[in-house]
């Protein structure tokens, strides 16, 4: 009975959270209560922000509206000029160091694509002087004296 009794006290100690991981989990309730209490005062804020403000937008919506979507069209027009610009500043960056010969990311790809072009267009020129021959042949055995 005793050693049962032992057994089962061990089992409780082993399972119990050291000073450590109690004081975590305190934290942590309290970080979170925190958090959650911050949670509903915002959502408090805006639904009461809405009622107030609805009615004020309703009523200034014939202006706020097109000048939101002027405003809207104007950002993404600068924004996307800036990116162009910016894809455009890096392709010549890119295309310098290239030329220069200071080997940029992707060289490799660029070198072997055009090798495999290269090596495609003399195939097809060969291709095309055997079958030009071919045809001349063909030429000369229909018209003898051409």
């Amino acid at each position: 009975m005793a050693d049962q009794y032992h057994g089962v006290m061990q089992k409780i100690h082993d399972h119990t959270p050291n000073p450590t991981q109690i004081l975590g989990f305190i934290t942590l309730f309290v970080s979170g209560a925190i958090l959650l209490l911050l949670t509903g005062l915002t959502l408090t804020g805006t639904v009461i922000g809405l009622v107030v403000l609805t009615p004020v937008l309703i009523f200034f919506s014939p202006i706020l509206i097109p000048v939101a979507t002027v405003l809207f069209v104007a950002v993404a027009g600068f924004l996307s000029a800036g990116g162009f610009g910016l894809a455009a500043l890096s392709a010549i960056s890119w295309l310098y160091n290239y030329i220069k010969g200071r080997h940029p990311p992707g060289a490799d790809q660029i070198d072997y694509a055009r090798m495999r072009i290269a090596d495609t267009a003399s195939h097809v020129k060969d291709y095309a002087r055997e079958y030009g021959g071919y045809l001349q042949s063909k030429i000369q055995d229909a018209a003898p004296g051409a």
